[in-house]
């Protein structure tokens, strides 16, 4: 922004005459109505310099360093009323949308409690896979590979299928590995146990072991039921790596109890796992009747995220969002990026709200602009995995990851 002539011409005559104070806080008095505030604190510090006693230099240096005026208390409530009062389009139908986003429930859902009285908690499945926006090939994958059989128990009869084995899921962290191993509890009419680290594994040698067969126990009772392991790379890990014993029991225990305790099938219990690392698991967990089955999750296609962008936008004071454009933009982010996407998006307009004293709904230009501060997440794990893709791709294990790196060229 270009200076007023008067105040160029007054830097020229303070110039001339340095000793003279009236003039030179004459200029700090323009420079601070014009907003300079640190060239008018410098103009004021040289006056007093040489009047320390100086009543208007005292003044004039008072107001420039005071911080600016508290805005009004922010009402809370008047900004509520506005915005429910305020009802204008939420979305708009983007040329490149195909057809309306499905409403994406959240990656986390509430647990519940068994009613065997066990210290597992046990969930009743409402979720199904045509809640799941997108991903249509790992909806393929499932449909052929496990849910087809257990559906048509006398077409698996007639080819002998067995349904020993479970299935491992991986891929980058924050895919909704946790929310598909739900949907697949829904679709089977089945309960749903989740289970971590954290909830075996003990300090005290033995009861890592007993946590984990009272875990299979629970499931066994609740049959039909999913078991999901998650982080099964922590639990299940390689035991040439491990140094400590009673790890090294706990994944024994772990295999006897995938195999049945003695010779007892886990009929109706369904195993299924997830891993960022499946390079890290036992190879004793992937044989033939146990993790026999792998499947890649990766990021959500572009159905998938205007499914969760919506899910995630949809209670919020929104207008004027075009999902289809943000779905484009943002390959690659996995769910949870999506979801901190819509937080910062929020944040930005409260505060914005509260800076301005007036509320108002969340904007595309919220989105857009929380999308230049936020990367994907999902790219430090394919950079370790291309590598194990390209080098250790024993069997064609990872043939499906190598394919879409290429496809990708992240290779």
């Amino acid at each position: 922004m270009s200076e007023s002539p008067l105040i160029t011409s007054l830097r020229t005559a303070v110039e001339a005459a340095p000793d003279d104070v009236p003039l030179r806080l004459h200029l700090a008095q323009l420079l601070l109505d014009a907003g300079h505030g640190q060239d008018a604190i410098v103009h004021v510090a040289a006056a007093l310099q040489r009047e320390p006693g100086n009543a208007d230099a005292q003044a004039l240096m008072g107001r420039a360093v005071a911080p600016p005026a508290a805005p009004a208390s922010y009402d809370w409530k008047l900004a509520e009323n506005e915005l429910s009062e305020v009802v204008p389009p939420a979305f708009v139908q983007s040329e490149e949308a195909a057809a309306p986003p499905l409403a994406h429930p959240p990656l986390a859902a509430d647990g519940g409690d068994s009613d065997d009285g066990s210290l597992w908690e046990v969930e009743t499945g409402s979720i199904k896979l045509a809640d799941v926006g997108g991903m249509y090939e790992v909806k393929e994958r499932l449909e052929a590979a496990f849910l087809a059989p257990m559906r048509n128990p006398e077409l698996r009869k007639l080819y002998g299928k067995s349904l020993r084995g479970g299935l491992l899921m991986y891929g980058p962290p924050g895919c909704g590995k946790t929310y598909i191993a739900r949907a697949v509890a829904g679709e089977l009419g089945a309960r749903f146990m989740s289970v971590s680290i954290s909830d075996v594994l003990d300090m005290w040698i033995g009861s890592s072991e007993r946590n984990l067969r009272q875990l299979f126990e629970t499931a066994r009772r609740n049959s039909p039921c999913v078991l999901f392991l998650d982080e099964i790379d922590a639990l299940g890990a390689r035991r040439s790596q491990i140094r400590h014993t009673g790890m090294r029991n706990t994944v024994n225990q772990l295999l006897t109890e995938l195999d049945g305790v003695n010779g007892s099938a886990n009929e109706g219990v369904f195993v299924l796992a997830a891993t960022n690392h499946p390079w890290d698991v036992d190879t004793a967990l992937r044989r033939p009747g146990r993790f026999d089955r792998m499947l890649l999750v990766l990021p959500p296609d572009q159905p998938a995220r205007e499914g969760i962008l919506h899910h995630h936008l949809k209670d919020r004071p929104v207008a004027g969002i075009d999902l289809a454009k943000l779905a484009k933009r943002t390959d690659g982010f996995s769910g949870a990026d999506l979801q901190h996407l819509c937080e910062s998006a929020a944040e930005r307009a409260l505060l914005d709200s509260v800076r301005t004293g007036r509320a108002r709904m969340i904007e595309m230009s919220d989105l857009l602009g929380a999308l230049d501060h936020i990367r994907p997440s999902t790219g430090p794990w394919f950079a370790s995995a291309r590598n194990v893709a390209q080098f250790a791709n024993e069997g064609g294990a990872y043939d499906e990851l190598l394919a879409y790196l290429k496809r990708k060229k992240m290779l």
